[in-house]
């Protein structure tokens, strides 16, 4: 499944009618899954029926297309989906309940309610929601593929306007070029890593640039909140929303550099080398370390992982993660245990007497174990199918 994005372009009308399509499809999840809360034995198809007597319900609701309520009781079946499998597989930490929505952002739409034109520049909204007709900006070409091999439709609202993704029923092909290069990656926070070979990529510490507007941005924001206002439980002021406004787009801008960053260098890794062995953090307990949480935020290693599987199985580059334990301690020569705090940057061996980088000597290290691990898979592999044939 591919996904093409453009940017929306219309009058103030249609964005307002845009935010009435999206509250009508968080009221339509909320609904479904207040349903299932009250109802012991709620399935799914059981939440698809409630759209139609959502809609009988209330008017406003029968304005959205029928199918975009149905992928709404679709998100908050997902999202009661993975409450359950949590509980069967016994996750340690919370489950993740199903909670109501407040800060819905996109309204999904499925295979009707929309109209592309045939030139790929224009998309309709055909529904009760009066959107209309609005232009397409960006470079894609989504008038290439048929029309029947687009399958959703998303409306999606940022800080910086409104965008619709299409989600086209296709396949991305990538003819690998051998390198006969192996590689292993040690994740940092001095450089973002360091590879076997010794080679670093510095981390671009995007967050700390932009901390000091950040700072100033917030503060605006709170020197302008009226508390009066908020007990009155009346608006806050247009000052107020338009300092809101600059800090959402300070932090978008943050997200996407962060971003562009993960998909480029995974990209460059994947293309140069036939097999990446990286380790298997948990970012998830890392961050609880509160010295470092913001830096190892702010490095994204999580968005560099998941763009670094992406392009691997698209190029069919194995990526092996290895367990963490002992590759920072251990010699990558001999093998022996050297213990070293954090602040000891340089590995220095008293049994072999070699020297290296910490970082350089855990790649090493993570890659030796990945080949190791590899080696084992395919003598496992090729045993399980001579014992097939009968030739064991």
């Amino acid at each position: 499944m591919l996904v093409y994005e453009y940017k929306l372009d219309g009058a103030q009308a249609q964005y307002a009618r845009m935010d009435e399509a999206i509250r009508i499809a968080q009221f339509v999840r909320n609904k479904c899954l207040r349903w299932w809360m009250d109802i012991p034995g709620t399935s799914a198809n059981d939440l698809q029926i409630q759209c139609g007597h959502l809609a009988n319900d209330f008017p406003f609701a029968a304005q959205l297309n029928s199918q975009a309520r149905q992928a709404a009781a679709d998100r908050a079946w997902q999202a009661i989906s993975r409450f359950y499998a949590r509980c069967r597989a016994q996750a340690p930490g919370k489950k993740g309940y199903p909670r109501f929505q407040h800060d819905n952002r996109s309204v999904e739409y499925k295979v009707t309610g929309w109209k592309l034109d045939p030139d790929g520049r224009h998309l309709t909204f055909t529904d009760g929601c009066g959107i209309g007709r609005l232009r397409l900006v960006g470079t894609r070409s989504i008038e290439s593929f048929p029309q029947e091999r687009i399958k959703r439709v998303r409306l999606v609202r940022r800080a910086d306007g409104y965008y619709a993704q299409f989600c086209v029923q296709a396949e991305r092909q990538v003819q690998h070029v051998p390198s006969g290069q192996q590689v292993g990656i040690d994740l940092g926070l001095k450089a973002f890593y360091t590879d076997s070979t010794g080679q670093t990529v510095e981390t671009p510490r995007f967050l700390r640039k932009a901390e000091r507007r950040l700072k100033r941005l917030h503060r605006l924001v709170s020197r302008k909140y009226d508390t009066r206002r908020k007990q009155a439980k009346r608006p806050q002021s247009h000052n107020y929303r338009k300092a809101r406004k600059k800090l959402a787009k300070a932090h978008l801008k943050v997200q996407r550099q962060r971003e562009d960053f993960a998909r480029k260098t995974a990209s460059a890794l994947v293309t140069s080398h036939d097999l990446i062995a990286h380790e298997a953090l948990q970012i998830r307990n890392l961050v609880r370390n509160h010295h470092l949480a913001k830096s190892i935020q702010d490095a994204a290693w999580g968005r560099f992982l998941v763009w670094l599987g992406y392009y691997a199985r698209l190029h069919g580059v194995p990526v092996i993660a290895v367990p963490p334990h002992y590759t920072t301690q251990a010699c990558s020569k001999c093998g022996v245990l050297v213990p070293k705090s954090l602040s000891t940057r340089t590995h220095i061996c008293g049994h072999c007497g070699f020297m290296l980088d910490r970082d350089e000597n855990a790649a090493r290290n993570i890659l030796a174990l990945a080949v190791a691990r590899s080696h084992q898979c395919s003598s496992r592999n090729s045993t399980a199918g001579q014992a097939e044939t009968g030739l064991v």
